[in-house]
């Protein structure tokens, strides 16, 4: 320094002496800027994110030892060597060398959290140019970056799930994890994880562990879903909840799954399948067979399940049974009326006896002598009877109406075993005969209903019960009945004590119901027949039988309401089952539920029984037919002459019966508001029917003079019987619509003796399922025509109906009631009907006068025309005044003369009605002659063209 001083002194200024002395010049700044800057080693620095500004430590300082030397001891720079570092460094003080370092952009550190780089300082050389120059040593810094709590907690999966078994308390059901992207542990770490959902059994722990707090059930939720939240070390939590979704699954229990408690049927449908996804869940035992038993419950139906409710009579028509069966339990009619007052079930035709009733059958309904062969019928439902030793049940019995009481033949129960008795008449061989047949049975006393068949072919006695055969497990003797002058007394639900007593009553009273109860004299039935008449119309099916798969065997009851089918694969035996099906043929079926039971057994290798399979109880629904109305349409009214009645007139020669259906339009095809104010569809539908009757309205008919007769040979080859009374005729059995027309259009109406007679009233009225659907009471007048054998009558018969050519026209009410007040005479008139006998004869003698005359008169003018056309008049009635005879035949002025004279004597025939009848008997004389000579008239005329005369205004 000391040095430097005295070579530049005051004196001697700078500036001249480089002018001077030019190339002195460099040496001497070389002597001037003779030290490096000086800077520490290294350096640390913060920056925070977001932010440009590097907090160093120590702070960013050079030092040159050649100051205070302007240029060469000031520091001019800070040069920063690294590959796009993102900072640069400034001084902000020449002279004493203070630097900063900032960041050229914000700085994130998710991108980078450290940096680290080299560092030199400048000074500014030796002059202002900066010539010269000399920089410090290499100094490193290294920069981390201060994070900021940017970012949010966000869950690695959408959505969570796990399965649990029910029953258990787990440590850990599963496991969520969040993250942060934030770049410092502080703010990048979860520190907590917390349930959003409240009200559940489920906890969570700072790792994201979820476990139950209590043992949870299947049967109380299947399925819990909970909402989880996170927070980071920062105290942010996620923007977005995480579902999580905790599935609970059953205890593996052994038993069948996936089917409905419910099933639908609806009339129609066919062949159902029952449970068309079921499966057997055995957890996983080591099976080697399974036994399942399926049971369809319709004892509540009907008589045990839904059969056919046509009347007995009909049902054994139907299944081709012999002709002859007697019903002892019909419905109430007039001429049954023996069933009057006993309990009654109308839909079904069941008689519910409670120990109280007993029905007389009147004498002449079943004959006296049954002989060797016969056959009883009957369907029973019957329970235990009360007390230890009970008392006879007498379901029917024949027995001495007075004086003694014998028991000739009888059915009845006893301790639960049904009993039948037969005491034969006493003949030559006076010895012990078979007299009582007993058999024990459970299903007498089941509650439930079952068909019962006795046929007698005596000695031998065989019973059917539910088309299943049982002979009698004990047969006792007894000696035959004495012959005797005693009635007999046939009675149902108890037996008639008629001696021996007091006073005669009834004895061994019945408890429980009967139905069609039937016997036939002098034949037996088969077993195709009984197998019919108990048939179920509803049961148990498997819809194809070839594809059930091989090792399944199953067996079937007789009347298909239990199924067993057993195999040693659990997937065939799923297989099968799904193919069971419910069936019912009927066309209107009872409504109402038919329950069913699935009960299995499984045995499993070595072992009896491994496991316990639970029961199914499921149901069918069985819904309601839609009603079909019966309509009955034809020709309601006709007349014809007397003379036809006596050959028999066709009363129904055009009925039609229509059954329709009222359906809805279907849901998508309108409106709800729309589809209120349309009517229903009538859609026409075919079905059976089992009656028609055509009764009589008014007084009987009188078998003296007239009746209703059918053609028996109408009936030949359909399920049709009839039956024929002064009331009317009935025609029944199980048949077609088509069948019935056919015959009812053959019944003809005779009346040999109408003379008293002008009309008949009959009501036609036909029934499907004995009475559950009737159709509309079709009402027919008919009317005789009497005729005084005059021409005039034919041609207003003629003109009312052509027979020949019977068809059913349709007319307004208005037209009806004209053409019947001006045709048909009421049977009230029978007085002014006489009258007007009386003005027909007056009136034909005065038109037979004038053809004469005219036909003298104009035999010469009107020769030739004869021959082109002749006038049939021989029906025409026209009045002429008598004393005009020959003046202008075709004046018209005449022809309403004639008009009114005609109305002139009707309106005086009553009064002229007394003064005629001394005259009656000579012009009835005269009638004869002229009708003589009118039909040599016209048997002359048939050959020559006719007057069409149905249009003249009579």
């Amino acid at each position: 320094m000391r040095r430097r001083g005295c070579c530049w002194g005051p004196a001697a200024p700078p500036l001249l002496v480089l002018v001077l002395v030019p190339g002195l010049g460099s040496l001497l700044a070389a002597k001037v800027n003779k030290h490096k800057p000086w800077i520490e080693t290294s350096y640390h620095g913060i920056i925070t994110e977001n932010n440009d500004t590097v907090i160093l430590d120590p702070p960013l300082v050079a030092l040159d030892k050649d100051a205070p030397v302007p240029f060469a001891g000031e520091i001019c720079a800070f040069k920063i060597h690294g590959q796009e570092m993102p900072f640069e460094a400034v001084v902000l003080n020449k002279t004493s060398g203070e630097g900063r370092l900032r960041a050229k952009s914000p700085i994130d550190c998710e991108l980078q959290k450290e940096y680290t780089f080299i560092i030199q300082a400048y000074d500014c050389g030796s002059g202002p140019g900066g010539t010269n120059w000399k920089k410090s040593h290499k100094a490193v810094v290294h920069i981390q970056v201060k994070d900021v709590n940017e970012f949010s907690p966000a869950f690695k999966e959408s959505v969570y799930k796990a399965t649990v078994t029910e029953g258990k308390i787990y440590d850990s059901i599963l496991q969520v994890e969040a993250i942060d992207e934030d770049c410092s542990p502080q703010y990048s770490q979860i520190c907590n994880y917390e349930i959003v959902t409240t009200d559940v059994p489920f906890a969570i722990d700072r790792n994201g562990n979820i476990r139950n707090t209590e043992k949870l059930n299947y049967d109380k939720q299947h399925q819990y879903e909970i909402m989880v939240t996170a927070f980071d070390c920062g105290q942010k939590h996620a923007t977005e909840d995480v579902l999580v979704r905790v599935n609970v699954k059953p205890v593996c229990k052994p038993g069948w799954q996936d089917w409905n408690k419910r099933i639908e049927y609806k009339p129609g449908s066919g062949s159902m399948p029952l449970f068309p996804s079921i499966r057997l869940e055995t957890c996983d035992g080591p099976v080697s067979s399974i036994h399942t038993t399926i049971e369809l419950q319709t004892n509540y139906i009907g008589k045990g399940c839904d059969r056919e409710t046509y009347s007995e009579k009909s049902l054994q028509k139907l299944c081709g049974a012999s002709s002859g069966a007697i019903d002892l339990l019909p419905s109430p009619s007039a001429t049954t009326n023996w069933t009057a007052g006993l309990l009654m079930d109308n839909n079904d035709m069941i008689f519910k006896f409670d120990g109280k009733q007993g029905a007389k059958i009147p004498d002449g309904i079943v004959p006296k002598n049954l002989t060797d062969q016969f056959t009883i019928t009957l369907w029973m439902k019957h329970g235990p009877s009360p007390g230890l030793r009970a008392e006879k049940e007498t379901i029917l019995c024949n027995s001495d109406k007075t004086e003694m009481n014998r028991h000739h033949y009888a059915l009845y129960v006893h301790n639960c075993r049904l009993v039948f008795l037969l005491r034969k008449d006493f003949d030559q061989a006076d010895t012990f005969r078979p007299a009582e047949f007993h058999w024990k049975l459970d299903q007498i006393c089941d509650k439930e209903w079952h068909y019962y068949v006795v046929n007698v072919e005596f000695p031998v006695v065989t019973l059917y019960m539910d088309g299943t055969t049982y002979e009698p497990y004990l047969v006792t003797n007894d000696w035959p009945i004495h012959p005797s002058h005693i009635a007999m007394q046939l009675t149902v639900g108890a037996c008639w004590q008629g001696g021996e007593v007091t006073k005669p009553r009834f004895a061994q009273y019945f408890h429980g119901s009967l139905a069609s109860l039937t016997i036939r004299p002098g034949k037996i039935e088969s077993q195709k027949v009984i197998s019919c008449l108990q048939a179920c119309k509803e049961g148990l099916d498997i819809n194809s039988l070839e594809s059930l798969g091989q090792g399944i065997k199953y067996h079937f009851n007789p009347s298909q309401s239990v199924l067993v089918m057993e195999g040693d694969d659990i997937e065939n035996i799923n297989q099968a089952l799904r193919k069971v099906s419910y069936i019912n043929s009927r066309q209107f079926p009872t409504a109402g539920i038919r329950r069913l039971k699935v009960s299995s057994k499984v045995q499993c290798f070595g072992e009896d029984v491994c496991i316990s399979i639970p029961d199914i109880d499921a149901y069918v629904m069985v819904f309601q037919a839609n009603e079909p109305k019966i309509t009955i349409s034809g020709m309601d009214h006709f007349a014809r002459p007397a003379a036809q009645f006596e050959r028999g007139v066709i009363l129904l020669p055009d009925i039609r019966i229509v059954s329709t259906v009222a359906k809805m339009e279907h849901p998508g095809d309108s409106k709800d508001h729309d589809r209120a104010n349309k009517p229903a569809v009538l859609e026409e539908m075919l079905h059976n029917l089992d009656f028609c009757d055509i009764l009589v309205i008014g007084a009987e008919l009188d078998p003296e003079q007239e009746c209703l007769e059918l053609d028996h040979v109408e009936l030949q080859g359909k399920h049709l019987d009839a039956t024929n009374s002064t009331a009317g005729y009935s025609i029944y059995g199980v048949d077609s619509m088509h069948n019935y027309e056919q015959v009812l259009r053959q019944v003809r109406y005779r009346n040999w003796y109408t003379s008293a007679t002008f009309d008949r009233k009959f009501r036609v009225k036909c029934s499907e399922l004995n009475g559950r659907y009737t159709s509309n009471e079709f009402n027919l007048e008919v009317n005789i025509l009497h005729s005084s054998n005059s021409d005039f009558m034919d041609h207003v018969n003629h003109m009312i109906v052509q027979p020949q050519f019977l068809q059913s026209v349709h007319h307004p009410e208005g037209s009806i009631s004209a053409v019947h007040n001006s045709v048909v005479p009421s049977v009230a008139t029978i007085v002014i009907i006489i009258c007007v006998s009386i003005l027909i004869f007056i009136i034909t003698l005065g038109v037979y006068r004038i053809r004469t005359a005219h036909q003298h008169s104009s035999g010469d003018n009107e020769g030739s025309k004869e021959n082109e056309m002749d006038w049939d008049d021989s029906a025409l009635t026209i009045t002429v005044n008598p004393m005009e005879k020959y003046e202008k035949p075709h004046q018209t002025e005449e022809e309403s003369e004639e008009d009114d004279i005609e109305d002139e004597e009707e309106d005086t025939t009553s009064a002229e009605s007394d003064e005629s009848e001394e005259e009656e008997e000579e012009e009835e004389e005269e009638e004869e002659v002229i009708v003589q000579k009118g039909d040599k008239q016209n048997a002359t005329r048939q050959e020559q063209l006719e007057w069409d005369d149905s249009t003249l205004p009579y």
